[in-house]
């Protein structure tokens, strides 16, 4: 079950890998399919927030798991939304649950993230044994309603369900940054701030280090999640949440660094202090929630896409190793950028968007309103 978000490539890859498996699979989302989905897969359209159109998703079929892979407001304007964050974060979340217990479903994966954990502090290879960071510290409503709804799914587990037969299995998945060919939700935004010219500095510091995990490899983790809450598996993943990446801790400018140049275009070698951008965050946020109403412009960033992607935390992978048994496999940019480039994308010689000098003066302009806001914020605690 997808709801906007979460991008669909995830969705899509997760049916038909499981449709492999032979296994009869119903796709709900709040859109259509992005591509023609394959034979004996059903997809039924509906609004995780509204309880009727769940229950559409559960009729005259035996369900006997549920994968709950629906978010809203991971990135970029939608992260300022609160309303729809809630509403699709929790809102949604308790229809799940409910509907799961009312119709006996016995296992429910979640798809969490790992924000409910960071939150600007540093980690390195943290483990699932890390408490939840408080809900006032998370700087943005997503981060803070993926906790509240994460608690809920673990909580949930080994309730009964309705009938008294068999009770329901629980566990959620942490993911990393997401990437593939065809994701939907963050490559596309990077890739047009490298069209526009937008992608002229790196920020932070150079050691810094994250992570990703590849739409394949997540997949690989759902389907060895909802195995481990079988019986015969002993339920072992019951009520338990697992870190999922690619395992493979990287700068994340560096990360994008292939697929960049992949592109014909030139990696920018100025880098900026992460205090400095974050305040130019934090500017671009105020803009945003002044101006919003009258033009629901994309930011440029948010104060929590700086700490994502210029702090360093990365999480341990040993507890999906030995209790699920996932391995992630090895996957880099190229196929990224190949879809890409399949798709219209990359720079001819010298080529240039006619639109660029428009970019570039507003970037300068709020650059400059950042630096002298940092500024001042310096002499003010000198």
């Amino acid at each position: 079950m997808n709801q906007e978000d979460l991008d669909q490539s995830h969705l899509d890859c997760l049916g038909c890998a499981l449709n492999q498996k032979g296994v009869h699979v119903i796709l709900f989302d709040i859109n259509s399919p992005a591509q023609t989905i394959p034979e004996g897969i059903k997809f039924i359209q509906g609004d995780i927030r509204h309880m009727s159109d769940v229950e559409k998703a559960f009729q005259n079929a035996d369900v006997t798991c549920v994968f709950h892979i629906a978010s809203y407001g991971m990135s970029g304007r939608e992260q300022l939304s609160r309303n729809p964050i809630e509403e699709v974060n929790i809102r949604g979340t308790e229809n799940i649950l409910q509907t799961c217990q009312r119709r006996m479903v016995p296992r429910l994966v979640y798809t969490s993230t790992f924000n409910v954990i960071f939150g600007g502090q540093v980690i390195r290879n943290g483990d699932e044994s890390l408490p939840y960071l408080p809900l006032h510290l998370h700087p943005d409503h997503y981060s803070r309603t993926k906790s509240i709804a994460e608690k809920k799914v673990l909580e949930a587990n080994g309730t009964p369900l309705n009938g008294g037969d068999g009770v329901l299995r629980t566990c959620a998945l942490r993911p990393a940054g997401i990437y593939g060919p065809g994701e939907q939700r963050h490559l596309p935004r990077i890739v047009s701030y490298i069209e526009k010219g937008l992608f002229k500095f790196v920020y932070g510091d150079p050691g810094s280090l994250v992570e990703f995990v590849h739409v394949d490899n997540l997949v690989q983790a759902h389907i060895l999640a909802s195995e481990a809450l079988r019986a015969d598996k002993g339920h072992i993943a019951s009520g338990q949440p697992y870190f999922i990446s690619d395992g493979r801790p990287v700068n994340n400018f560096e990360f994008f660094r292939p697929l960049v140049e992949g592109l014909g275009y030139t990696f920018p070698s100025t880098r900026l202090p992460l205090t400095l951008v974050y305040c130019f965050a934090f500017l671009t946020e105020m803009v945003h929630f002044i101006l919003g109403r009258l033009y629901n412009f994309q930011p440029f960033l948010t104060r929590t896409e700086v700490y994502k992607t210029g702090v360093t935390h990365y999480f341990s992978l040993e507890k999906a190793k030995k209790e699920l048994g996932y391995k992630a496999q090895p996957f880099d940019l190229q196929e990224v950028v190949e879809w890409f480039k399949a798709h219209g994308h990359g720079r001819s010689s010298g080529s240039r968007d006619s639109d660029c000098f428009v970019w570039d003066a507003l970037l300068v302009f709020l650059l400059i309103t950042a630096i002298l806001t940092w500024l001042l914020s310096v002499i003010l605690l000198l």
